[in-house]
């Protein structure tokens, strides 16, 4: 499995770039989000790569941040995912985005991702919920900041964790919510609620 591979960019065309390293081109498939960033052809260019091999075919990726490797291999982990969403994934919002989404358990933004429906934005949020921080790098307090900053995110998060699906969890704290409330407050008024 090639894990860095560095030489010239002689071809770029969304999704497929090629790249001449010492006289061999390796033609590599990359998200958008690697394209926004690459250098002009005929320049140098290092890639973090992914090799996979299945059956019938033989496939290499190449992203410029390690962090958009990471998360490109833990998408595939989510059942029902293989590499044409994992790419739509990185394609479609940053891995810091990403992992603020799963975080707070945001189905809804999810699904704006091309080729990710409901339910597979909600195996998303259950499946990569507890590494969220390590797919955003290993900066959990980028993330735990930004969720305990909002005390609904919080508590539809706690619901969640309790049994209760991501949309549903979300309007059960969105109508418990009042103003200087926090999580534990609007937990509580939303677990009343459901019992009437």
């Amino acid at each position: 499995m090639i894990g860095r591979l560095k030489g010239i960019l002689v071809h770029k065309q969304p999704p497929w770039l090629v790249v001449d390293v010492h006289g061999v081109g390796y033609e590599l498939e990359a998200p958008m989000s690697t394209f926004y960033d690459l250098p002009d052809v005929g320049r140098e260019v290092a890639l973090f790569t992914h090799y996979a091999q299945k059956e019938d075919s033989v496939a290499l990726y190449g992203f410029l941040r390690e962090a958009e490797r990471r998360l490109f291999r833990d998408v595939q982990k989510v059942s029902g995912i293989g590499a044409k969403i994992a790419l739509a994934v990185l394609s479609g919002v940053s891995v810091e985005d990403f992992a603020r989404l799963v975080q707070v358990g945001d189905v809804t933004a999810l699904t704006r991702i091309p080729g990710i429906g409901k339910k597979t934005a909600e195996r998303m949020v259950v499946e990569l919920r507890d590494r969220a921080a390590d797919l955003a790098g290993g900066a959990p307090g980028a993330i735990g900041a930004a969720a305990a900053a909002d005390p609904q995110s919080e508590a539809v998060i706690a619901l969640q964790q309790l049994g209760y699906k991501p949309t549903e969890a979300a309007r059960m704290a969105r109508d418990a919510t009042a103003a200087g409330d926090d999580a534990a407050t609007i937990i509580r008024k939303a677990l009343k609620s459901a019992l009437r």
